[in-house]
């Protein structure tokens, strides 16, 4: 067992088991937790009602039956974090994951840390401070036990929750020491558990809210009540660039169950802003009324006039000025290894490609949504966020109430893919029932959504590689542009593998807002530049996984430059081990396959996809996926997880664009935007971990950005077409 400093008091012990854990957990769920779903209801209420509760810390009670209570903080947006954070508790707590109960905390700084759900980060952030969670209670409890029992602690041993002394044959549960424990000063080092010796982690576990989504339990936003509670919805300009300039409301508030009218401003003069509130549409319309049919009908009865404040941007243009900026713009180096120029002029061949994507809206099935009680001196909201502590500091700015005085519950959420970082419909709740003096429920509709912003930006990016006569890259360009920031990471692969190496980044500004989507950057990036590296290899007359290998060897042998952010012996292991399992290299009829490889999120993945062309369209038959995310905790959770990526992956890449007009979105619901559908789902998904036994790293994200390419890659096989603008569908030969 390893021993871990800590820190000697209680607070800090409470700080510490948070372990700044970005996107966990929970919702209350007895039946979820069992391994049995046949488990009888009357047991599952016996172990969820002990006589008595024990509270060892912040996250942990335990009942005088042995039932453990775990509280984990942090925002569930469908990563399966709810299930797999507290496992890593109750894996070094050393209990039966059959008795433990699994609740959602509020937001609370003071007992937890980084209560946010963004980055792929949950596991990787928590995993130490969650260990030591779960060891220092079970420390605790075997103190109290030896003194219970007259025995030494070190002849104490516990399996499933009892503590054992051997040599007397004596035992004695959690639950009948647990009050005692308590009592027991916090240690400053622990013993953990050899990673050999888990017996929950690394086992299929089933989600703990799993059967209640089944059964339609309330656990989302849109399910919160409240007695007196109204619904809210707004109104905002149709274009971007746009702002109120008159309202004729007269026939909406005379309609049935309108209780009120009004303007509202998220942003007033001299409110603080932070980094999550993003908003290209401060300044609303808000219709209240009793419910939510008699408040769209109002909606629709508005007579608003806008004006124009910025410019009308429309794709065309946002397309003009990236072409400029990565063609014409004076050059920026992120990062120059080299002599690029030099090189590039004696290469006996060079490729340069150019690839472009659309900004993407994230289209969560849960529309945004937001439950607000504001007082005079109070605010009470509770809905789906993944970062509740900023949105707290907004509000408290904006309503002006004492950070102290706003909580924040938590909710599950209906998908997020980094639209809930961004808490603006929290603050257009609040401030809606600070001014109507009522509780709200605040309920976007589709379209409200769809047309708001917080889009994935459009990118563009041109790449330039030369090859010697034999074959061999000595030079790589790439220079990128895009919405209020540039797609290119400088100091990811190639960089390292080459010796003449040139990376540039270009930005435009626009009144269209972006933020956060799935993988941010890297969700392009990816798809381009493995399209490009295998585009190069076959310029090469090299096999395309042979090709990237050797670049992986030199950049482990005779590394180029200090600040490669990647490990090449773990990304090429990926390669080789997707390679392996998908016997590529082993030619089939008919089927056309393409290969990717992508670091980001501290993760590695490499996907091979297979195409068939059916009646002249193509089909995604299989897809197989290395991963290397360190140690998976909860490995059915986390093969949903690269699952759900690879899918979502294939249909924006395929078939998903967002465009303007004058400033207004082409695109404001899914007849018109287009979705993959569940015919166009890989057949097959096949994933394979590497064991390495590495400390957890990102895995709800790293998934998706390279599926792109592998697709790409898989239709050109399939084609003879190599593809630069995405959505692929839209271009020959896959018109359709």
């Amino acid at each position: 067992m390893t021993n871990n400093k800590l820190q000697s008091n209680r607070r800090t012990f409470i700080k510490v088991s948070a372990a700044a854990g970005g996107g966990m957990i929970l919702g209350f769920n007895i039946l979820g937790c069992k391994t049995d779903p046949k488990r009888p209801a009357f047991v599952a209420q016996q172990l969820a009602n002990p006589d008595s509760w024990s509270e060892l810390n912040g996250f942990l009670r335990i009942g005088n039956n042995g039932v453990v209570t775990i509280m984990n903080p942090n925002p569930e947006i469908g990563q399966n974090v709810k299930t797999s954070m507290p496992m890593i508790v109750a894996e070094e707590l050393d209990v039966d994951w059959d008795n433990v109960i699994v609740e959602q905390a509020g937001l609370d700084t003071e007992n937890f840390s980084r209560q946010l759900a963004g980055g792929s980060q949950s596991i990787r952030h928590g995993w130490d401070g969650l260990r030591k969670t779960g060891a220092t209670a079970r420390h605790m409890l075997v103190e109290a036990a030896a003194l219970k029992l007259e025995v030494p602690s070190s002849e104490l041993t516990t399996k499933s929750g009892i503590i054992y002394h051997e040599a007397s044959g004596k035992s004695i549960s959690y639950g009948d020491v647990a009050s005692a424990a308590v009592d027991i000063e916090v240690p400053e080092e622990v013993a953990l558990k050899d990673p050999k010796d888990f017996t929950i982690i690394g086992k299929d576990t089933r989600n703990v809210d799993g059967f209640n989504i089944a059964m339609g339990k309330p656990l989302f936003g849109l399910d919160v009540q409240r007695e007196g509670m109204l619904i809210a919805m707004i109104e905002h300009p149709p274009s971007f660039g746009m702002k109120i300039a008159s309202i004729d409301d007269s026939a909406a508030r005379a309609m049935p169950g309108i209780k009120d009218i009004i303007t509202v401003n998220v942003e007033p003069e001299g409110s603080e802003k932070q980094w999550s509130d993003v908003n290209a549409f401060p300044e609303l319309v808000a219709i209240v009324g009793n419910s939510t049919w008699q408040v769209m009908k109002a909606k629709k009865a508005l007579k608003v006039e806008w004006e124009r404040i910025s410019d009308a941007e429309s794709s065309s243009d946002h397309e003009t000025t990236l072409s400029d900026l990565v063609s014409k713009a004076p050059n920026e180096a992120a990062r120059k290894d080299g002599n690029p120029d030099s090189a590039f002029a004696s290469a006996a061949q060079v490729i340069e490609k150019t690839y472009n994507a659309p900004f993407l809206a994230h289209n969560t099935m849960e529309p945004m949504n937001f439950f607000a009680n504001v007082t005079a001196d109070r605010a009470e909201l509770e809905g789906p966020i993944q970062t509740p502590e900023f949105l707290r500091m907004t509000i408290s700015s904006v309503c002006g109430i004492p950070q102290e005085n706003v909580s924040i519950m938590m909710t599950r959420m209906g998908g997020g893919f980094g639209r809930r970082l961004y808490g603006h419909f929290g603050t257009e709740a609040a401030v809606i029932s600070q001014q109507i003096g009522a509780p709200i429920k605040l309920v976007y509709t589709r379209e409200d959504d769809m047309t708001q912003g917080t889009y994935r930006p459009a990118y563009k990016v041109t790449y330039k590689a030369g090859l010697d006569a034999a074959g061999n890259l000595i030079a790589f360009h790439v220079r990128g542009a895009g919405t209020h920031g540039s797609p290119v990471f400088a100091n990811r692969y190639p960089a390292g593998a080459v010796d003449n190496y040139l990376a540039e980044n270009h930005s435009k500004e626009s009144n269209i807002s972006t933020g956060a989507w799935r993988a941010p950057r890297s969700n392009f990036i990816a798809t381009a530049e493995q399209s490009f590296l295998d585009e190069v290899a076959e310029a090469a007359g090299k096999d395309p996984i042979d090709f990237r290998l050797a670049l992986f060897d030199r950049a482990i042998n005779k590394p180029v430059g200090e600040k490669n952010d990647y490990d090449a012996e773990r990304y090429a292991g990926v390669l080789k081990l997707v390679k392996e399992k998908s016997g590529w290299g082993t030619d089939t009829p008919g089927v056309h396959r393409g290969v990717s490889a992508y670091y980001c999120h501290n993760s590695y993945v490499a996907q091979v996809l297979d195409v068939v062309m059916e009646d002249g369209s193509p089909r995604v038959k299989k897809v197989h996926c290395a991963v290397d995310c360190g140690i998976v905790v909860n490995p059915e959770g986390a093969k949903n997880q690269i699952e759900g990526g690879i899918v979502d992956g294939i249909g924006h890449a395929m078939y998903s664009a967002l465009t303007f007009n004058n400033g207004t979105p082409d695109q404001n619901n899914f007849h018109q935007y287009r979705l993959i559908r569940h015919a166009e789902a890989p057949e097959s998904i096949e994933v394979h971990f590497v064991d390495n036994g590495i400390a957890p790293t990102g895995l709800g994200e790293p998934s998706l950005p390279p599926i792109g390419a592998a697709l790409a890659n898989a239709l050109y096989k399939a084609t003879g077409t190599r593809l630069y603008t995405q959505p692929f569908n839209t271009q020959e030969p896959l018109l359709g």
